[in-house]
């Protein structure tokens, strides 16, 4: 099988493409034809060296996948040679063919095909224990989303409507907010241009209820200003570079909770608190509450095409290789 290879830490142009064996499930592992791989920016991490999980060169990136069933282990019993399923490997994903353990494999929601399904797993999975588990969401309450058009924001604002709640979307770029009005966000803030906090809380009245930050760097403090008293800031990632540094005294005058969110890290732990949670999401998605966009497709060739333009901020949503 065909895999993408990173031999030597660095940018997207150094990856390259190798063969490797067939693996075959045993015990109680899956047997994976892939499909499709979400690309997301924790691999762009990985193949620099910049993720606190250093995989030593050579390795196969991707941590996201969906594809058919085409083998299964003598001990495995919620699948079948022919159903299709989305997975989330961590590494390895980049990839004809993985192995995964049964409890890492989950069945493709009614009305996902593989594409969108290769994205779906990390982005709403994640936006859903944010936003709900970790945040206390209400209905009516205002959110800030921070990179509000990439594939966790976009996941962000879909479920923040279903469950009630009023968005503001900050992006980069007029076409990106234009993209998250199509969704649905209420107020948009070209953060690169504007005053985020200002702007906040002028489109909030006053303040906002939660702040969804996978971005960082410098829009983390003028996010956290713009939190009304008792608000919560919901911790999601670090896509803008450094991790930012706030003034401690802004957290105790708001009496607001600065909440981080590791869903990988609690599914792991709860993996059956975490079914209900991909139940539901799939019942979101029978009744039309939550609606995943369009990735922006790419061959599995051009895998470094894929990663440098998630790098330099080109991608609006998910973005996806197709085999």
């Amino acid at each position: 099988m065909r895999v993408v290879i990173c031999s030597e830490l660095g940018p997207p142009e150094k990856l390259g493409f190798g063969e490797r064996e067939n693996p075959v499930p045993t015990g109680a592992d899956v047997s994976i034809r892939v499909r499709a791989c979400g690309v997301n920016f924790v691999d762009t991490l990985f193949i620099q060296g910049l993720y606190q999980i250093k995989p030593q060169p050579p390795f196969v990136p991707g941590g996201e996948v969906a594809g058919v069933v085409d083998a299964v282990g003598p001990e495995v019993t919620r699948f079948a040679v022919g159903d299709s399923v989305m997975a989330m490997p961590g590494l390895n994903g980049f990839a004809e063919q993985i192995v995964q353990s049964e409890k890492r494999v989950f069945p493709i929601p009614k009305g996902l095909d593989f594409a969108r399904a290769a994205g779906f797993l990390q982005s709403y999975c994640t936006a859903l224990f944010a936003l709900e588990n970790r945040g206390q969401l209400q209905s009516g309450e205002t959110v800030l989303v921070l990179g509000a058009a990439g594939g966790v924001g976009s996941a962000a604002i879909d479920v923040t409507l279903a469950l009630g709640g009023r968005v503001i979307a900050a992006a980069s770029s007029r076409e990106k907010l234009e993209a998250c009005a199509a969704r649905g966000a209420e107020g948009l803030i070209q953060y690169t241009e504007e005053d985020l906090k200002v702007r906040a809380k002028e489109l909030s009245g006053g303040g906002v209820d939660l702040v969804y930050d996978p971005v960082g760097d410098p829009y983390a403090e003028p996010a956290l200003r713009a939190i009304a008293p008792g608000g919560r800031y919901l911790i999601v990632g670090f896509a803008a570079g450094e991790i930012p540094r706030v003034p401690w005294n802004l957290i105790l005058l708001k009496s607001c909770q600065v909440v981080g969110v590791d869903w990988g890290g609690w599914a792991s732990r709860e993996r059956d608190t975490n079914e209900k949670l991909l139940a539901r999401l799939g019942e979101m998605l029978d009744s039309g509450a939550i609606s995943p966009p369009e990735p922006q497709r790419y061959a599995f060739d051009d895998c470094s095409r894929a990663l440098r333009d998630l790098m330099e901020r080109r991608v609006i949503g998910k973005a996806v290789l197709e085999l």
